[in-house]
Parts: structure tokens; sequence; C-alpha cells
């Protein structure tokens, strides 16, 4: 036993180009995953050699197409939800890619099981920072073509980033193009079974599918083998959601199964249609613990100077775009360097600004911040820190993007005035 060990070590090789190994962190069928350190960059990475020693000449090929197609998104995908790739190269007949080494992080496969499962607020937040990422990647003209549980890392932090672009499609590149691979067959798509047309809308069912799991703890189809399964997937209707799981909301069982219309067209168009229907979700979840209803609310809302340019259906169209939510004394709400796509309108109490472990200043009822959500991937410049008990209104950019025109000019512009005076304020 100790002569096998002794053995595997012998395989770790001290550098590959120009990183020196620490660890192995990891083994798959077409490869090794090692932990190095970046000295330059100062950070750990992780190093990806391909094993292209393969008496299967037809598996060597793929595996350097999926090399080569990794190596293309070099710096290519630069999103907070999308593991970075930092390099790429080839030594000695090895084949490398480096990306960010997540310490701690887990993969969403461990949370697929009915006894391990998530509460429904991380799951539903998780599945929307993914469709979001994958917009991301879309516009960019970029099709993951894998996204699975495997797929999809769960930090420390409870932040996710989707992982391994292998054999993904990318927009006029043939290096991507890799024949008889489509996916792992339990989330494909029906087009992808049927070696039709791929579009952003086949990731978006393949998230769906994995919504579904993640939910209820079983995969959407379930054939006993490849060939039922397939079958399943192209003319079957998965059983409901409610039917395993009684206590899922409507309308989130609602979205998973417009994900997963055999349709393509009847599915979300993309991935921020899906992030606003999951938004709304989140919201209905949050409303049934929310000691306002949302007469009481708008009767706040009326009384405070932010809200009073706004008409009584632009404060209805903000507040369907928000969320309420309470916090104690001294509780952190924003931390410094993070990052989030929600601008908050103080409803009562009042709050710290901490910049570096200085105090910059206070702000009450009316008041609002979070002005880094007006730049995509921006992270948070400041520390807000409850003073009082305070109520705040979270308002997300995702959905006020799909508010009337009237309606976003005019946050905007009172946006922009609080901004701008609190700027010019010598406190």
């Amino acid at each position: 036993m100790a002569q096998r060990s002794a053995t595997r070590e012998k395989r770790i090789p001290d550098k590959v180009g120009k990183y020196v190994i620490v660890k192995e962190v990891g083994r798959g069928s077409t490869g090794v995953v090692y932990l190095s350190h970046d000295p330059y960059y100062r950070r750990d990475v992780a190093i990806k050699v391909y094993n292209l020693e393969s008496h299967d000449e037809e598996r060597a090929r793929v595996t350097r197409k999926m090399f080569l197609s990794e190596a293309h998104m070099v710096g290519m995908l630069q999103h907070p939800n999308i593991l970075p790739i930092f390099d790429a190269g080839e030594e000695n007949g090895h084949y490398y890619i480096v990306t960010e080494h997540v310490h701690g992080a887990r993969t969403l496969a461990a949370y697929c099981k009915p006894d391990n499962l998530l509460p429904l607020d991380d799951v539903v937040e998780i599945v929307y920072k993914c469709a979001k990422a994958l917009h991301y990647a879309h516009s960019r003209g970029v099709i993951h073509r894998d996204i699975k549980p495997s797929n999809l890392m769960l930090t420390q932090a409870n932040d996710v980033r989707i992982i391994d672009f292998g054999i993904a499609l990318v927009a006029d590149s043939e290096i991507s193009r890799i024949e008889g691979i489509a996916g792992s067959p339990s989330y494909m798509s029906p087009e992808q079974v049927q070696s039709a047309e791929i579009t952003n809308r086949s990731d978006l069912y393949s998230l769906g599918a994995v919504m579904y799991e993640l939910l209820t703890g079983y995969r959407p189809f379930r054939g006993g083998n490849l060939s039922k399964l397939l079958h399943q997937i192209v003319y079957a209707t998965p059983q409901p959601i409610h039917s395993l799981r009684p206590q899922i909301p409507e309308l989130l069982e609602d979205s998973v199964a417009k994900s997963l219309q055999k349709d393509p067209a009847k599915r979300y168009r993309n991935g921020l249609e899906l992030a606003a229907d999951l938004t709304r979700v989140h919201q209905a979840l949050r409303e049934g613990t929310s000691k306002f209803d949302r007469q009481e609310q708008f009767s706040i809302l009326r009384t405070l100077k932010f809200f009073h340019d706004f008409s009584q259906a632009e404060i209805l169209e903000v507040l369907r775009a928000s969320t309420w939510q309470d916090y104690e004394a001294n509780e952190e709400i924003v931390k410094e360097g993070e990052m989030d796509d929600r601008f908050y309108v103080i409803v009562s109490g009042s709050v710290a600004v901490v910049r570096n472990a200085h105090a910059m200043g206070q702000l009450d009822a009316g008041d609002c911040f979070g002005e880094t959500s007006y730049v995509r991937g921006a992270k948070r410049l400041a520390t807000i820190k409850a003073l009082t008990n305070v109520t705040l209104m979270k308002v997300s950019s995702t959905l006020l993007e799909q508010s009337s025109a009237a309606c976003q000019l005019r946050f905007n512009k009172v946006f922009l005035h609080s901004l701008i005076s609190r700027l010019q304020s010598p406190n």
C-alpha cells in the first residue's frame, strides 16, 4: 500500500510551465488538477493538465479539442460567477489550463439528494446568479453546452462559479466544434439530443434541469438506460415539482417549467428574463415574512424625500422591483469589496458608512446608497452598518430595467441627484 502511494507521489511534477506544483487536488477522465501559487499576482491557482497519452486516438483528439476550446477562453469571460481562466500553455507535449483556485469549494452535485437539499432562498439565489452569468457569456458568443450540478461550484461564502468550458460553442470559432460530444445526457436539451441547432436557450434548459434537481433531489428525467432517457427528454413531461416537494411556490415551479419547455421558442429568451422571474420568486418568499403589506409600504414611501417627485404609478413600479428587509443595530448590511446589483433606500433608522475601517459618515431615512450597481461587475466601495434598527428597501437593478422608461428615468435622476448632493457635502 505504501509502495503504491509512493508511486503516485512520483507522478506529481515539480513544475508545470512556470508554475510550481504544491499538490494534486483532483483527477478526472480528461486529466489532473494541481494546486499552485502564482507569485507574480500573489494568488493560488489551479493547473489542469490534460491527459493526451491515450491508446484511443479518438479520445486523445477530443481531449486536445477540449483543451483548445478552453485555451480560447483565456481572459475572454470576466464575470464574478464564471471561474476565470488566467493562462494556457503546452510543455513537452503536456497541455495545461490555469484557473482561479477556490479554497473549500464544492460542486452543487453535493446538494442534489432529497435528504441534503439547500434552502429555497439559496437555490433561487444560486440559479439567479447562474442565469445572469450565462447571459453574460451568451452576449459574448459563448454557449456552455454542459451546464450540470458538477459544473457549478459553490464557494464557502455561498457564491457560485460556472466552470468547465471544455465543450463550449464559441461564435466564429471552429476550434470548439467537437463532434460526438454534446453534454451530459441527463441535462441535455431536446435539440442537443436530436443534434439540432444549439442556441443560448439550450443552456437555459440545462439550468432549468439543474434547478429541478436542486429543488427536489431528483433529475427531471430518469430513464433506465440511455435510449429511454433521451426519448423522455424529447417527448415526456417531468413529474410535477409540487408532487415531490409540496412547499415549492407555484411561481417557482412555473419558472422551472418554462425553462424545460421542449420548444426553445417557448423558453426564456435569455438569462436576464429568467433572472427577473427568479427575483419575483425571491420577493414572494420574502413577502411572507414582511411586517408591512403593500399599501402600508406605499404610504411609507410617499413620506420619504427620495420619492417626493415620483408619481403614484412610479412608486408602485419601484415597489414591484424591490424587497424590504429589517436589520438590527450593529448588523452589517453591505460589505466593502463585495459585488451586488441592488440599490438601497433607507425606509427607517440610520446607518454608518465605513471605508478602510474609518467612519465616513451617516445616512438616515430617505437616503440611498448602492451607486456601484450602475457599473456592471464593480465592487462595493464601502461597508454599510446599521447604527439603529433599520428597515431597507432593496431595489433590484434587473427588475428596474423592466419597468417603464419614465420610472427608470425618474429613479435614476433622483438617485444621481442624491449621490451628487452627498459628494458635495463636507460631511
